[in-house]
């Protein structure tokens, strides 16, 4: 019998097909006291149960008419504490109870009554559960950054596409107040032509440093592993930081995987998906990009430096005056500034729009609703969410070729139209470009 976790994509499509055996039917349910028909109940199941995963369980459960039936994680002490999570909501909302847990993704994919799936993955795993999960036809909202190569980025727009799927990549800045009205101002031409932007994110990947260590006896390393192709890559509890039940010890760290070059795209891809991400957005660049990306440290440059074909130029650098290393970003334009982070927005002309800034509690973000109900509308409408995947692939295009060329110590060009780098094929082979899976995952 195979293995499940050396099931290649083919074969798993051609298992997928053969579905499962009739329908679930569902009775209407209620949640605080307010009846929903099954026309408008919205089911999900979650791929990735750690601590982003239960954040935005957390989200999708304040969503009126979203049911949760299961989840999966290659942790089986995760399972079982999404497992009581979920039941503990539903015996509170007075919803229907239960939920079931997988080990195996491909398993969750195969429920008929599931029509959405969140994946809270590590960036590597993006790629084949969002292609997998649109083939099952499953709508999905994905965790940021959408992927972990450009290739992966390109190949998952087309899976949303050919299938008629909805999709909605986790920026969830774009459903903010303060980002909205940034966005606005810039596009209306309050502050004047653009010229530059300062966009505060942070550094780049670092080579993998980790000592390897046990594998714990309830996580399967090899499927967390899953298409990464790398022999370095080996356990320690950073990448995949354990939890303990009775009694309940959660994470104390987010997955260190994100800050090493080998399974992550750092500060640049993790804070990047939001700053950058706006960015764009306010400059009209959603589904391209910069055309050239300049390393911090070339021929003397002191910030990561990046150039749209429009002449604005971009660079990760401090937002504010007092050189803080906090996230966010200042649009500079020929009639003044804008300043914007998470809480906070200001403008050098008060009459244009007043300053505004309030705490913004740690985690706050990542349970937010509004982002999440946007989603579940598009769900129901079938149109595009604030965030559709093309918004989600060219942000994830921007901030891999922006390693690109820090690991290569020199300019890249990138032509957005193309997609391609022309003629520069030490680019074009370089990992975060495409990079060959494991075997057992190739497609």
């Amino acid at each position: 019998m195979t293995n499940k976790n050396e099931i290649s994509r083919r074969k798993f499509l051609s298992y997928s097909a053969l579905g499962l055996a009739g329908l679930t039917i569902l009775p209407s349910w209620k949640m605080a006291g307010v009846y929903t028909p099954p026309s408008d109940r919205v089911v999900i199941g979650f791929i990735g149960l750690g601590q982003q995963g239960l954040s935005d369980f957390h989200s999708f459960s304040r969503c009126p008419g979203v049911q949760v039936v299961a989840g999966c994680d290659v942790d089986s002490i995760k399972r079982e504490r999404f497992k009581r999570r979920v039941e503990a909501w539903q015996k509170k909302s007075n919803t229907r109870q239960g939920c079931d847990v997988y080990e195996f993704y491909q398993d969750l994919l195969d429920r008929k009554d599931i029509d959405v799936v969140a994946i809270a993955t590590p960036d590597h795993w993006h790629a084949l559960t969002t292609i997998h999960a649109c083939q099952a036809k499953k709508d999905v909202y994905v965790q940021k950054p959408l992927a972990y190569t450009v290739t992966e980025g390109l190949e998952m727009v087309k899976a949303v596409r050919c299938n008629g799927r909805v999709l909605q990549i986790g920026s969830q800045q774009r459903s903010s107040k303060e980002f909205q009205q940034a966005i606005s101002l810039v596009r209306s031409g309050g502050i004047g032509h653009i010229e530059t932007i300062y966009a505060a994110v942070g550094d780049p990947p670092t080579p993998l440093n980790l000592p390897e260590q046990p594998i714990p006896v309830s996580l399967n390393w090899n499927q967390w592993l899953g298409p990464l192709n790398d022999s370095k890559v080996h356990y320690h509890p950073d990448l995949c930081p354990p939890i303990s039940l009775d009694p309940e010890k959660n994470e104390q760290l987010w997955g260190a995987w994100r800050w090493y070059c080998e399974t992550g795209n750092g500060f640049t891809a993790d804070w990047g998906a939001h700053m950058f991400d706006i960015a764009q957005a306010a400059i009209g660049m959603d589904g391209s990009g910069p055309s050239e990306f300049i390393p911090k440290g070339y021929n003397g440059a002191q910030y990561l430096t990046m150039k749209y074909l429009n002449g604005i130029v971009m660079t990760e650098q401090p937002f504010t005056k007092d050189g803080s290393d906090a996230k966010g970003i200042c649009f500079n334009g020929t009639k003044g500034w804008l300043r914007v982070a998470r809480g906070y927005i200001e403008c050098s002309d008060p009459a244009l729009l007043a300053k505004e800034e309030q705490k913004v509690a740690a985690g706050e973000y990542e349970v937010s609703a509004p982002h999440k109900q946007n989603f579940i509308d598009a769900v129901r409408s079938r149109k595009n969410p604030i965030a559709p995947v093309e918004v989600g692939c060219s942000t994830n295009t921007l901030c891999c070729i922006a390693n690109i060329a820090t690991e290569l110590k020199r300019p890249v060009k990138w032509n957005p139209a193309t997609l391609s780098f022309g003629d520069d094929k030490e680019a074009a082979n370089h990992r975060l470009y495409k990079y060959e899976y494991r075997d057992a995952y190739l497609v």
